[in-house]
């Protein structure tokens, strides 16, 4: 019996980020669907499943200026997507909240999304899911570290 060897970590990290970046670019094709680009449906994602923000909070989530989010804030409004709410804490601000259009919308694509990756998946063998979950569940570890 032969020890294996510790992999690389770059060697690693390089398969990862090219597995992820060609996983969520074959799954963003789902995303065209709604009819809104790819920066608007990233900070709606963020409002929907993060919750309401101040402009700032929003533009530093998304890192993009303020300018540029207040551009995209107004364009969502427009497309009743968003709706502007005063700060309880400081009156003098709003806090941006999806509205329950854009909810609607973000859900949907994530469970056609997830609908999509599954019948991808159906062609795995018992050993590949088993193995997948549990690939799944460390990145969650590492992309949500414990303060």
């Amino acid at each position: 019996m032969t020890a294996r060897r510790r992999p690389d970590r770059y060697e690693v990290a390089n398969s990862l980020h090219s597995a992820a970046i060609h996983l969520l670019r074959r799954l963003r094709r789902v995303d065209e669907a709604a009819g809104l680009n790819a920066p608007k449906l990233s900070a709606l994602s963020v409002l929907v499943f993060g919750g309401p923000r101040r402009l700032g909070e929003l533009a530093e989530a998304e890192q993009v200026r303020p300018a540029t989010m207040s551009r995209l804030v107004g364009e969502l409004e427009s497309d009743k997507l968003v709706v502007r709410r005063p700060d309880r804490s400081d009156g003098r601000v709003a806090r941006i909240q999806a509205s329950p259009r854009a909810v609607k919308l973000l859900k949907e694509g994530r469970s056609q999304r997830v609908s999509l990756l599954a019948e991808w998946l159906e062609e795995l063998s018992t050993q590949e899911l088993l193995t997948l979950r549990e690939a799944a569940a460390t990145l969650e570890q590492l992309t949500n570290p414990r303060a």
